[in-house]
């Protein structure tokens, strides 16, 4: 027996007024035997939306729901779906699909398909627009849905379903726990996850930020030292960086960052910039010097996001948020344009149904 749902949500209908979205009738994915239906309660606001809804990474398809950042109980499951049931409280991040078959799905790293399908603004084979969680329900793939323990509240699990596991990601990785020292760079809705998971994972972590507004937040969340580059020097065994812009005066900001690495260290990047914005130079001297690696990483796979939703149970981790209805969304996404959130915007269903 399942929940009947009417898909519907607040949409991009017009890009000239991007903030200003209508509530919008759809077609969801076509069901499947591997599908989970999802009737959705919560839906964080992630800049990703930002990004899609100004164009900053190319048209999209329109009219467009995004919101990639969702909990809510499923109504319907297909017959091939394991380990989730009618009831159950998920929640799916920024990827919905993948083709199961490559060699990356096939070893458990199913975000980095090439054929993989978001969250939002992707065409299925068939045609059919993906849309997001700013909604009344959602289909996705089970290996997308990700069962939420009982003891997490459902807005505080839904920015964990991108901002936590973007972050958790690369630190699990490459290494965060005991005895390592992480630096994160940009302190808003992901970097504040990065400080609550390095730290519950044992690690000793540096905060860095230009808003001295957020220097008291940053030491409740646990950062041990709030510093800047040279006292670091060579000190950092990983550093994660959340920024997304890096402006343009920007020359010689990642040598900077690179300085501060030990060794073998790690610069990862997970802010994903406007295509106009590409990350500035980086000198082969920075890199060579403390023989350190530079890369990125994208969201994370099932598995990852299955152990950090363990850690914020068993540790008793809760995000910054603040919450609002569903049709407050126009104030929530111009709040993360104009970095007000503090630290991250969840929104609650609202959507007669």
């Amino acid at each position: 027996m399942s929940e009947h749902v009417e898909f519907k949500g607040y949409a991009l209908t017009d890009p000239k007024k991007w903030s200003d979205l209508k509530v919008t009738s759809f077609e969801p994915k076509t069901f499947t035997g591997d599908d989970v239906e999802i009737a959705i309660t919560h839906c964080g606001v992630c800049g990703s939306d930002v990004h899609t809804l100004t164009q900053g990474w190319g048209e999209s398809h329109l009219p467009l729901v995004v919101g990639h950042e969702i909990v809510g109980k499923v109504t319907r499951v297909g017959g091939k779906v394991a380990g989730i049931k009618v009831g159950d409280r998920v929640g799916v991040g920024a990827k919905i699909g993948s083709c199961m078959e490559c060699r990356a799905c096939k070893e458990g790293q199913e975000n980095y398909c090439l054929e993989g399908i978001s969250t939002y603004n992707s065409e299925y084979p068939d045609g059919i627009i993906s849309q997001g969680g700013y909604a009344t329900a959602i289909r996705a793939h089970q290996q997308f849905v990700f069962p939420i323990p009982d003891e997490i509240e459902s807005r505080y699990a839904a920015s964990m379903m991108c901002a936590g596991l973007t972050v958790y990601s690369p630190l699990k990785t490459y290494g965060a726990g005991p005895g390592k020292k992480v630096g994160v760079i940009g302190i808003g809705g992901l970097g504040h996850y990065a400080l609550l998971w390095a730290k519950a994972m044992g690690a000793e972590v540096y905060a860095f930020t230009h808003d001295e507004s957020k220097i008291a937040d940053i030491e409740k969340m646990g950062a041990d030292v709030i510093d800047y580059h040279k006292p670091l020097a060579r000190k950092l065994d990983l550093i994660i960086s959340t920024r997304d812009n890096y402006g343009k005066d920007a020359k010689g900001v990642l040598d900077q960052y690179l300085s501060m690495l030990y060794v073998h260290g790690k610069f990862i990047s997970v802010g994903l910039p406007d295509e106009d914005s590409p990350m500035p130079p980086v000198h082969a001297m920075s890199l060579a010097m403390p023989g350190c690696l530079m890369g990125g990483s994208s969201i994370g796979n099932k598995k990852e996001a299955l152990e950090m939703l363990e850690l914020a149970r068993s540790k008793g981790i809760k995000p910054w948020i603040e919450e609002m209805p569903m049709k407050d969304c126009k104030k929530a996404v111009e709040g993360v344009k104009e970095s007000r959130v503090r630290y991250r915007y969840v929104l609650t269903q609202d959507i007669d149904n």
